[in-house]
């Protein structure tokens, strides 16, 4: 814990209780010394302007309850966890294609914008000072949203008819929606497809028709659904029965060493300050895709397959200029 974030959370103990809380308490909340709690009380206290008091009897801490106004942390002393959860909550509100809730959706921003506001993040009267990039996002209509999300929440199946890229090929389908995921700027529907006996991911912006059904959506358990979503890399889902190995240059690896490509990746540098990153996958075309972005900046160690079509990826594009 930080200690932006330890003073947020002190504030947020004192503001809340009524009685004084004892030290012991307060250094086992914030995960600290003593030493390190009275920094943070005298910081709060003489830097920041806290009413902070202590109990001559239990020797505790509490918060002056006499002034008119509350005491509140000021300018953008919001922690970073709910200030980077504001933003993205805005974001996605701000993705969602325009006539969806338009109204009720613009009151939602609103509020979170006030919010941000008053904690001193953005100014009142000007233009925001963040800005988020949409970037390769695929728009989806109104109306698909809407029948969506009433399978997902009223619990009833969808006829879809489905354009599918790799095949080129349409289909139709009656599936159990279980989740919408949002990826990389774009929608994807994790449903039970009642075609093909199993779960299937559709990328919202490919279904041509859609049909809401007045009949019970299949469950599937949550548990069911992380083993076959969220094992292997990227969109593409099922089991991660590949292990990618590779090796990013000193110079990419400053970069590489702090991002995050799959929560249960490794990753470790050599002697000669290379990264060595090892995660799983089950098909690999996206994965191909995200390491083509790096070139020469990254080479595949294993396996074997994934070695040769990198190779092969390069060769023809080479030949495309040649």
């Amino acid at each position: 814990m930080s200690k932006v974030e330890r003073l947020y959370h002190l504030h947020n103990i004192l503001n809340q209780r009524r009685t004084p809380i004892l030290r012991q308490d307060l250094m086992e909340r914030l995960e600290c010394s003593q030493a390190t709690l009275y920094r943070l009380v005298g910081e709060l206290r003489d830097f920041l302007g806290a009413p902070i008091e202590q109990d001559s009897d239990s020797r505790g801490f509490y918060y002056d309850r006499s002034y008119e106004q509350p005491f509140e942390l000021p300018g953008i002393w919001i922690s970073p966890g709910k200030l980077q959860a504001l933003l993205t909550a805005r974001q996605v509100l701000g993705n969602v294609q325009p006539g969806l809730l338009e109204g009720e959706l613009e009151s939602l921003q609103g509020r979170i914008t006030s919010l941000l506001q008053q904690k001193g993040v953005e100014p009142e009267s000007s233009d925001s000072r963040i800005h988020i990039q949409h970037v390769a996002g695929r728009a989806v209509p109104a109306r698909m949203f809407q029948d969506v999300l009433a399978a997902l929440f009223q619990r009833q199946r969808l006829k879809i008819r489905y354009h599918g890229r790799r095949r080129d090929e349409e289909s139709e389908r009656v599936i159990s929606p279980q989740r919408l995921t949002q990826y990389r700027n774009s929608w994807y529907l994790d449903a039970w497809c009642h075609k093909a006996e199993g779960l299937r991911s559709f990328a919202l912006e490919r279904v041509r028709e859609q049909t809401l059904l007045d009949e019970a959506a299949r469950e599937v358990s949550q548990k069911d659904l992380t083993a076959h979503f969220d094992q292997s890399y990227g969109i593409f889902s099922g089991p991660a029965d590949n292990l990618a190995e590779l090796r990013f240059t000193p110079e990419m690896a400053r970069w590489i060493s702090e991002e995050n490509w799959h929560p249960d990746q490794q990753g470790s540098f050599d002697a000669s300050g290379s990264w060595l990153l090892k995660l799983p996958f089950s098909s690999s075309r996206e994965l191909l895709m995200d390491i083509l972005r790096y070139g020469a900046d990254v080479e595949v160690l294993a396996p074997d397959f994934l070695r040769e079509a990198v190779a092969q990826a390069v060769n023809d594009t080479a030949a495309l200029y040649s």
